[in-house]
């Protein structure tokens, strides 16, 4: 018997028990679907995370200091010495004095974050302004109190109003709206949208103290980052005695820990999701097991007509592997909705690799392959003399 007329009597079987058969593959759909949804939705959320990192700058290092209580700090002048000792290894560097604040117009009151920096700012960030001017090296000598907006605060604060030159409280505090920084979110709440900018020398109204809890340092190049690094830390340490008063980290460190971290993530979503296909593999052996038994009294009469061996065990092990690859294909389908969907929830873009389809897909294939193995095996060694006694 060919591949062809085997491939026909398996199909046959399976259409002859409709529902025997999709609850033989409901195992399959439902693993290969979760393999497939819970690693695209890992490697989309890496992606989100990967491009928020990347927005920082390949030449970014960012300092911040853990000792909250401690009386040691650096002063931004101090950082601009150390800068100007190292120019040919950085190009900036920014203070950041940030924190969550509200902001009152009128009768409109948000919540969103504020941060207290320099003109620098821009540049690091990668942002730019919409409407109006950023802060300036005047601001931030003589204290201004003005301040830029996010376009969600400018939308949400001002509506169709033009923001310029209007007066707004940043915790209580009176500052002038001077800019409105270019929308790179969609203008939504939880996002870089929500932020307002002022002089980090004003900063000490808002947030009622002078320390600076970080800085970012930005390297001459992308190569000199390390270097860069190496310099800042032994700069620092001078300045405090303990590596546990500071945190210096660069976005290229970031990335090669996002890395590790993703690839572990991805490795055990993956193996918990197959779990559900090696149970769904047990769930076919089961039931082929039931079926040669049904089936032993035909089995008989094909070997007692000439049938060989290897005809019956390939009849058996090809019912298998379609019933598993229709439930591949199945929990495939399935997956590309099922990602669609968690994605959108979470504010993701994931979408399921060819890859990783095509991966599932094939263990699939095997699982039935391997589970359909042992009932094939059965049938094929029945005695075709008992196999006839058989009701």
């Amino acid at each position: 018997m060919n591949f062809k007329q085997a491939f026909k009597m398996a199909m046959k079987s399976i259409t002859a028990s409709k529902m025997r058969t999709f609850l033989t593959m409901l195992g399959i759909i439902i693993g290969v679907c979760a393999v497939i949804v819970l690693v695209s939705v890992v490697q989309g959320s890496t992606g989100s995370i990967t491009e928020s990192i990347e927005s920082l700058g390949a030449n970014s290092i960012t300092v911040s200091f853990t000792g909250r209580n401690s009386t040691k700090s650096v002063s931004y002048d101090e950082m601009k010495t150390f800068m100007e000792e190292n120019s040919e290894y950085v190009s900036y560097v920014v203070p950041s004095m940030s924190g969550y604040g509200t902001v009152k117009y009128h009768s409109t009151n948000l919540s969103g974050s504020v941060t207290g920096t320099t003109p620098d700012y821009l540049t690091v960030k990668n942002r730019d302004v919409s409407n109006g001017r950023f802060i300036t090296d005047i601001d931030v000598e003589r204290r201004r109190k003005v301040a830029v907006i996010g376009s969600y605060n400018a939308q949400e604060l001002f509506g169709f109003e033009d923001p310029i030159d209007k007066q707004i409280k940043i915790n209580n505090e009176l500052f002038t709206v001077v800019g409105v920084l270019e929308a790179i979110s969609n203008s939504q709440e939880s996002s870089e949208d929500n932020v307002i900018i002022i002089p980090y020398s004003s900063g000490r109204m808002v947030f009622k103290t002078n320390k600076i809890r970080s800085y970012t340092v930005w390297a001459a190049t992308a190569e000199l980052v390390d270097a860069a690094s190496e310099r800042l830390e032994k700069f620092l340490y001078s300045k405090f005695q303990d590596e546990d008063e500071y945190n210096v980290v660069s976005v290229a460190s970031m990335m090669d820990v996002l890395d590790d971290i993703t690839g572990m993530m991805s490795l055990l979503t993956a193996g918990i999701a197959g779990i559900s296909l090696v149970v769904g593999g047990i769930g076919i052996m089961n039931i082929m097991l039931v079926s040669v038994t049904e089936r032993t009294r035909e089995i008989g009469i094909r070997k007692a007509i000439g049938a060989k061996r290897s005809s019956i065990m390939a009849q058996f092990l090809i019912e298998a592997a379609v019933v598993s690859c229709m439930g591949g294909l199945a929990g495939i389908f399935l997956s590309i909705i099922g990602t669609a969907i968690l994605g959108n929830a979470m504010g993701i873009n994931a979408f399921p690799s060819i890859f990783v389809m095509f991966g599932a897909f094939l263990f699939s294939a095997v699982i039935g392959i391997f589970f359909g193995w042992a009932p094939a095996n059965k049938a094929a060694k029945l005695n075709p003399i008992e196999a006839l006694r058989a009701d």
